[in-house]
């Protein structure tokens, strides 16, 4: 949800011959800021939606959870403890709850880990993921809708509703590019995401002791378990997760952009 609001300071779209003179009304230029936000914001509650049903067994995947062996910034740091927290009770399975409910799971790992530290372990590979995330997949969306739209304007594109003079993507195009784009950011950051979810669990695990920190998660996941079942375990079921929800906040932000007159 968030890469889906950052997206609202990335370039306007490639435009189209103006005629002199020609502008849009002042009034669109009013609160631009704000409907950048709404924008993003609507893009990535729509892409949650669509995959919060695979989060649960992306964390069983992760953490080696025995009864599914066989399945094959700012805003960080205020929301990290209820992320936390969903990750503890996700990773439950019937007859194994050490988790009542969510106030249960906020006073045992307050009194048992370390206060309010232990909401904030894996904040690290968390951070350190976010960059090579965000980063190729602005990229990857930017550089495909940029060539499509420099190369192929008639196939790919046409003009935005709320400005004739700018091309956008067609929607399945969008999608496609989305989809895309997140496929390639998720294989690049998935370890860090795998360590992350890892060093939440803390003493669920019974390696707790043996990852306290990112590089001996790290290590750890990788000597026991090697790079396929081990750092990127559970990333084809992530593929199912991360491409439509990236092509879903990709598209549903291009066309709030429209609805918000931002082109």
């Amino acid at each position: 949800m968030a890469a889906a609001a950052a997206l609202a300071a990335a370039e306007p779209p490639p435009a189209m011959p103006q005629a002199a003179g020609a502008g849009g009304p002042a009034a669109r230029r009013d609160f631009y800021w704000l409907r950048s936000f709404l924008a993003g914001g609507i893009a990535g509650c729509c892409a949650k939606t669509t995959v919060a049903p695979l989060d649960r067994v992306k964390v069983l995947l992760q953490a080696h959870n025995h009864h599914y062996k066989h399945l094959g910034m700012t805003a960080v740091i205020c929301t990290y403890p209820l992320d936390m927290v969903r990750v503890r009770l996700a990773f439950q399975v019937k007859g194994e709850h050490t988790y009542t409910g969510i106030i249960h799971a906020f006073k045992t790992i307050y009194a048992k880990e370390g206060g309010f530290l232990g909401f904030y372990r894996g904040l690290m590979p968390t951070i350190l993921g976010m960059a090579p995330y965000a980063g190729v997949s602005f990229f990857t969306f930017g550089t495909l809708k940029s060539v499509g739209l420099s190369h192929a304007p008639t196939l790919l594109g046409r003009p935005s509703s709320d400005n004739p003079n700018v091309l956008v993507l067609k929607t399945h195009i969008n999608l496609l590019c989305g989809g895309v784009a997140g496929a390639i950011a998720q294989t690049i950051s998935y370890p860090f995401d795998v360590t992350r979810r890892r060093m939440q669990l803390g003493t669920v695990l019974p390696e707790f002791e043996k990852c306290l920190t990112m590089r001996e998660t790290m290590k750890y996941v990788y000597g026991h378990h090697g790079i396929r079942k081990g750092l990127y375990r559970g990333l084809s079921l992530n593929y199912i997760r991360c491409v439509p929800s990236q092509a879903v906040a990709f598209t549903t932000y291009e066309l709030m952009k429209q609805f918000f007159h931002l082109n």
